[in-house]
């Protein structure tokens, strides 16, 4: 198969987060092309071939019932931080979107890797996930909101304790694009040692 380089740089370049704001309400993606989606995220590099990621798929009710728990765990564990606003936002922002995919670090039981190397690898998955998104012409965000880092969310999504929650991808058709994007200088970043 011959590829175009130009359409590859395109593709890497022109990715964006659209958030929920900016996707067609009630409008679904089929799951077959999440699927898709998925298995693209699941031929990103691995270091000794562990496959850490793993992912929980929130589409119709599904989105109510992630809504329901997500809302219910930040009450039950901000004491005197809870705020009403985010509890309502927690509530209602899963059903606005097509699909929600928890993104999970599954820790190797029987491989000796540093954990540093799984989350890249995960990491890795994920910009698979978001570059496939954008060739469909889909809308979708990577967040590290919410439940995240709540301990107690872990069961609810599959993962034991020595996993880590990663956060969450959301996934809609776009209503409204994303702005251009902007990067200083790769020449500012970069270093070249040649002797």
């Amino acid at each position: 198969m011959e590829i175009n380089v130009d359409q590859i740089n395109w593709l890497i370049q022109n990715r964006r987060s659209v958030f929920v704001n900016q996707f067609e309400p009630d409008k679904k993606i089929p799951d077959e092309i999440v699927m898709q989606l998925l298995e693209n995220a699941n031929w990103a590099p691995t270091h000794k071939k562990t496959e850490p990621w793993r992912f929980t798929v929130f589409t119709g009710e599904g989105l109510k019932k992630l809504a329901a728990f997500q809302a219910e765990l930040y009450k039950k564990t901000r004491g005197q931080k809870f705020k009403q606003a985010v509890y309502e936002k927690l509530l209602v922002t899963p059903p606005q979107c097509s699909h929600i995919i928890s993104i999970g670090m599954k820790r190797s039981t029987t491989i000796d890797i540093p954990e540093m190397e799984e989350i890249a690898a995960v990491a890795c998955a994920v910009q698979n996930l978001y570059l496939s998104t954008t060739a469909y012409g889909l809308g979708g965000y990577w967040t590290t909101g919410g439940i995240t880092f709540d301990e107690e969310a872990k069961p609810f999504l599959g993962l034991e304790r020595e996993d880590k929650l990663l956060g969450f991808f959301y996934l809609g058709y776009i209503k409204i694009p994303s702005g251009k994007g902007t990067r200083s200088p790769i020449e500012t970043k970069t270093v070249w040692v040649n002797e």
